[in-house]
């Protein structure tokens, strides 16, 4: 029974630790996001993405499917800084839905000379090569 309790403690605080470094690895990929951002730097913005033809990013006119096309559509939006502002992230919730697999659940806010828009994101995130990268993304 002793046995069985130590067991059990151990496990549970090994997989506490797990979920939480996870948890900070996909939290730093949004942060990493937001300096590259706030930075000008779309390029390092989509580090944070799966550079692949699957990626999904979900927008408020249509998807578009993969890296490179999200980086186009990124750049024909935001052409220069003025444009790109000063963007913060709220995140409302993290889950780790299995060892490779996260959703978030946040609110994105830009802060412009001519205006504030903002609005909600929706990611899933999966461990790729060691990495948690965005997989998918939908944004409004």
């Amino acid at each position: 029974m002793k046995k069985t309790l130590t067991f059990s403690l151990l496990l549970f605080a090994y997989v506490t630790l797990y979920a939480q470094d996870n948890k900070r690895a996909i939290l730093k990929v949004l942060d990493d996001q937001r300096i590259a951002w706030n930075n000008g730097d779309i390029d390092g913005f989509m580090q944070g993405y799966w550079h692949s033809d699957s990626l999904l990013f979900v927008g408020s006119t249509a998807p578009t499917r993969g890296w490179q096309a999200t980086l186009a559509r990124y750049k024909q939006h935001y052409p220069g800084k003025a444009e790109m502002g000063t963007l913060t992230f709220t995140v409302l919730k993290v889950d780790l839905l299995d060892k490779t697999n996260a959703f978030m659940l946040g609110a994105w806010h830009l802060q412009r000379e001519k205006d504030a828009p903002g609005g909600y994101f929706t990611l899933w995130f999966r461990k790729i090569n060691g990495e948690w990268k965005i997989v998918v993304d939908h944004t409004s």
